[in-house]
C-alpha cells in the first residue's frame, strides 16, 4: 500500500503525457479533481524523506513542484501542526528552488540548484545569476499564513520567479526522459535540502536525469574537491558541516532513461 501511495504522485503528474504530441510541453499542474491526491502524495513523500538521516538539523520542510513553464503545481510541509513550525521564509525558497532546477535544466542536461553555487560567485562565470530572474512577491507573499503548504495555498497556479544557488532544487525526468518541471525543498542546511530533494524524487520515480556536471553524468550535489577527472569543474558547493556530504553518498543513484 504504501509503495502505490508514493508512486501516486509519478503516475498523477504524468497524465497528461498520452494526450500529447513529443512537440508540445507536457502540463504537469493538477486540474480541481487531482490536486488534493497530488499535495496528498507529495506531503508523503516529503515526511518520509524528512524522517530519514539526511545529515541537516532535522528541522520540519516545505516543498514545492513547478511545471515546465515555472507555474507552482503543488507545495507541501513536513509538519501536521501548521506553517509555523518550519521556517516561514523558505516556502518562498522552495518555491524558487524549484523555479531555478527547472529554468536552468534542459531535455539532454540538468542542473541542481547546488550545482549553481560556485559559479555565482563573486569573480564566477555566472555571477549575478541570482538577481536576473526575480522573485515575484505578489505571488510569495500573498493569501493567508495558515493555508501556506495546502491545496489552498495562494502560489498554485501563478509563475514564482527567483533564483536560488544552494542545495534542494532538481529538475524532474520521466523514464522516457522528458523534462516535467522541477522540484524545490527548503526548511534544513542547504546540503540535506538537496539530500531530501533527492529521496522524494528518486521515490516519485522522476529521477531519470540525460546527464549532468557531475562525475556520475547527473545533477548530484559536488562538494568542493570532489569534481575529480570525470567531472565538470565550475560546479561545486560547499560543505555545510554537518554529515550531510556522507548521506550524499549512500543515495540512490539516478535511473537510466528507458531505451538508452
Amino acid at each position: 500500500m504504501q509503495l502505490k501511495i508514493i508512486k501516486l504522485l509519478s503516475s498523477s503528474l504524468l497524465l497528461a503525457v498520452s494526450s500529447v504530441s513529443a512537440n508540445e510541453t507536457i502540463n504537469i499542474c493538477p486540474d480541481d479533481s487531482s490536486k488534493a491526491a497530488i499535495h496528498s502524495v507529495l506531503t508523503t513523500l516529503l515526511q518520509n524523506a524528512q524522517a530519514e538521516e539526511n545529515g541537516g538539523f532535522g528541522f520540519h520542510m516545505w516543498a514545492s513542484v513547478v511545471n515546465r513553464a515555472g507555474e507552482v503545481c503543488a507545495i507541501a510541509r513536513s509538519s501536521k501542526d501548521g506553517a509555523g513550525d518550519q521556517w516561514p521564509g523558505s516556502r518562498v525558497i522552495a518555491a524558487q528552488k524549484a523555479n531555478t532546477a527547472n529554468a536552468f535544466s534542459l531535455p539532454g542536461f540538468a542542473l541542481s540548484t547546488a550545482n549553481l553555487h560556485e559559479a555565482t560567485q563573486d569573480g564566477g562565470s555566472l555571477f549575478g545569476l541570482q538577481a536576473s530572474n526575480p522573485v515575484d512577491v505578489s505571488v510569495a507573499y500573498a493569501g493567508d499564513f495558515d493555508a501556506y503548504g495546502t491545496v489552498n495555498d495562494a502560489m498554485l497556479g501563478k509563475k514564482i520567479g527567483g533564483v536560488n544557488v544552494f542545495g534542494g532544487g532538481l529538475a524532474l525526468y520521466n523514464s522516457e526522459g522528458l523534462l516535467m518541471g522541477a522540484l524545490g525543498v527548503s526548511g534544513d542546511s542547504s546540503c540535506a535540502d538537496h539530500n531530501i530533494a533527492w529521496r522524494i524524487r528518486h521515490a516519485a520515480n522522476l529521477d531519470f536525469v540525460p546527464a549532468g556536471p557531475s562525475p556520475e553524468g547527473n545533477d548530484q550535489i559536488i562538494y568542493t574537491g570532489e569534481t575529480g577527472d570525470a567531472g565538470s569543474p565550475g560546479f561545486e558547493h560547499p560543505d555545510c558541516g554537518h554529515t550531510e556530504k556522507t548521506v550524499a553518498t549512500t543515495l540512490a543513484i539516478t535511473q537510466a532513461i528507458i531505451g538508452q
